[in-house]
């Protein structure tokens, strides 16, 4: 029944992008079509406008046109056609005469929509009818706009966006719009992103000073300031104290290396256009600054005769990694060109995959309670149909798949599958975290490889001295460090727990006669390793105290003439925290507090 309903929920979305466009067409005579698929959550259609130009404030009009097509009960009529038939139909539409020509020549260009192509073969054309409006399109589609529940959709935003993504060709005018099954659910989504716009991580993370970009360092090259990078080093200890805990050993590779390397991984071959070259003043050879560790562990592992008492031999790194991202796909910290991964190897003997895949998923599994993360488990499997994606032979995909859904299974892991999910050269087990406002981000992930030990020729001395080829676990206990930086920042909306605030103190004396015993009180803060400040600006204690609120620290101390006057021996303060006034205590007993919170992480 879900399965059904999604199906329907897909097929109303896509049947939304068309009668947009025929608003649109209705609104704006001369517009130019793109393409218009549907999406997670809703639907889009690209838009050349031509002279026109549409604002945010013009979308609450192409919505009301929208709501009275469907309102005429409009019939969407499907026909196959020729060649000769869509260049007449299409006759003004040039990005639709582009399509026409690509799809019969029978070699689409990867560049062209996957979600237009789904569903052509080569040579086939089909139009939708609705009303005076034409569309190339493959469907399904609704039968009738009566199928269309009224209030269940809405424009949302606008988007410059190149035609097929090109960024040589024109930059076309993107309409997004949202679409579900209910009006509550609509709403619901709505109040959601809301939400999500006062926790964006761009505007969260300039307000509390944790990182800023340089159009002179360039677009997707953050720079962490002092606070930011405090949060990063927290998040990424606390990976290296679970990597330590199940006998990772932390190493540390370069951030370039010879082409000859990716090409006997297969990155030069499936992943090239996605990585930065480098070009050497004193020789020809071929660089790349390396945008996965993997490759480089092998060569770890190569550096001597291994026996299988030296099994598993287990890695983690660090080091920088970087990859060619589109500028427009750049996202704040969640899409980089520049980041790190809290990222592993493991080479094991068959007999030893399963205990290793465990321990891997049991500190994936305490890093996200600590973390407050729900999360589901998606099996990412290879796509047969397209073969060519991937490294190695179908016996090996089918062997590793096999083995991989048996571990999880054993490990009575919840999990759905996703067919072309997988990494190039094996299937994985895929963490999707949810966030505090219910949005999903992938993560974790453990990945099982018999492919890439057997490129590298990668061998250890079994007990009966033969020589074997090792498995090779490649995982992530949170991915990028950076990247879920920007996750948490949005997760937490800024107000971080204890341990991983950059600020965990501020000292508010309420005026300047308070000053040098606030300075006492924040240089015991700091013997005792507590991140702390203080505010010696000449405001009143009501405006400190908004202001630390507004930088999210999580204990605000007030001193003043009481905590001054306290007992001989013993230095009071008064507590402020999330806007509760926990009262006066000792600086002792709030240390003890805050030590605690770190210790355990709450």
């Amino acid at each position: 029944m879900q399965n059904s309903q999604e199906n329907k929920i897909e097929i109303i979305r896509h049947s939304l992008s068309h009668i947009m466009a025929m608003a649109v067409k209705k609104l704006y005579p001369n517009v130019k079509f793109g393409i218009g698929p549907a999406i997670e959550n809703g639907f889009y259609y690209d838009f050349d406008l031509r002279d026109a130009k549409i604002t945010p404030e013009d979308l609450p009009k192409i919505e009301k046109e929208m709501r009275e097509i469907i309102s005429q009960n409009i019939n969407f009529v499907k026909k196959e056609i020729s060649q000769n038939e869509a260049e007449k139909i299409f006759t003004d539409q040039p990005y639709k005469l582009e399509l026409v020509e690509e799809l019969c020549g029978g070699q689409p260009s990867p560049a062209l929509c996957s979600s237009f192509l789904e569903g052509y073969p080569p040579q086939a054309l089909t139009t939708y009818q609705s009303g005076d409006f034409t569309d190339l399109c493959a469907g399904p589609h609704i039968e009738n706009t009566k199928e269309i529940k009224i209030n269940t959709f809405k424009l949302n935003k606008l988007a410059g966006a190149y035609w097929r993504g090109d960024e040589k060709n024109k930059m076309l005018t993107r309409i997004y719009g949202l679409a579900f099954s209910t009006e509550e659910k609509l709403a619901s989504h709505l109040k959601m992103l809301g939400e999500a716009e006062k926790r964006d991580h761009r505007k969260l993370g300039k307000e509390l000073d944790l990182f800023v970009f340089s159009e002179l360092v360039g677009p997707g090259l953050p720079l962490y300031t002092h606070r930011g990078f405090t949060i990063l080093k927290e998040i990424t200890d606390f990976s290296r104290e679970l990597n330590q805990s199940i006998g990772y050993q932390e190493v540390h590779t370069p951030n370039m290396n010879k082409a000859d390397l990716f090409k006997v991984s297969g990155h030069y071959e499936k992943y090239k256009e996605d990585m930065f070259q480098v070009v050497s003043n004193y020789t020809k050879e071929e660089y790349f600054l390396k945008p996965m560790n993997c490759p480089q562990h092998t060569q770890i592992y190569a550096s001597k005769t291994r026996s299988y008492k030296d099994l598993p031999v287990r890695i983690a790194d660090f080091a920088n990694l970087y990859r060619d991202e589109r500028p427009g796909e750049l996202s704040g910290l969640t899409r980089l060109r520049a980041f790190r991964q809290d990222d592993g190897h493991c080479f094991c003997a068959p007999e030893q995959i399963k205990n290793e895949f465990k321990a891997v998923l049991t500190v994936v599994q305490k890093a996200m309670a600590t973390y407050k993360m729900d999360y589901k488990i998606r099996f990412s499997l290879w796509d047969p149909n397209n073969p060519e994606k991937y490294l190695g032979d179908k016996s090996v995909w089918e062997k590793s798949q096999k083995l991989l859904e048996e571990i999880l299974i054993e490990n009575k892991v919840d999990y759905f599958k996703a067919e072309g999910e997988a990494a190039i050269y094996g299937p994985k087990m895929d963490l999707i975290a949810r966030d505090s406002i219910g949005r999903e981000w992938q993560l974790s992930t453990i990945q099982l490889d018999l492919i890439m030990p057997e490129r590298f020729g990668l061998k250890y001395v079994d007990k009966d001295g033969q020589e074997k080829t090792p498995i090779m676990i490649h995982r992530a206990l949170v991915g990028s460090p950076e990247r879920f930086l920007g996750v948490l920042i949005e997760h937490y909306a800024g107000a971080f727990p204890v341990w991983l605030s950059p600020v965990q103190a501020i000292v508010l004396p309420i005026g300047e006669a308070h000053q040098k015993y606030g300075q006492e009180i924040l240089d015991l803060l700091k013997q005792n390793n507590i991140r702390a400040e203080i505010n010696l600006d000449n405001d009143t204690i009501g405006k400190k105290i908004r202001a630390g609120e507004m930088q999210k620290i999580p204990y605000l101390i007030v001193v003043g003439d009481k905590e001054m006057n306290s007992p001989a021996g013993e230095k009071s303060v008064a507590i402020r925290s999330h806007n509760e006034d926990l009262g006066a205590m000792t600086i002792e007993k709030f240390i003890d507090i805050i030590k605690q919170k770190v210790e355990n992480k709450n």
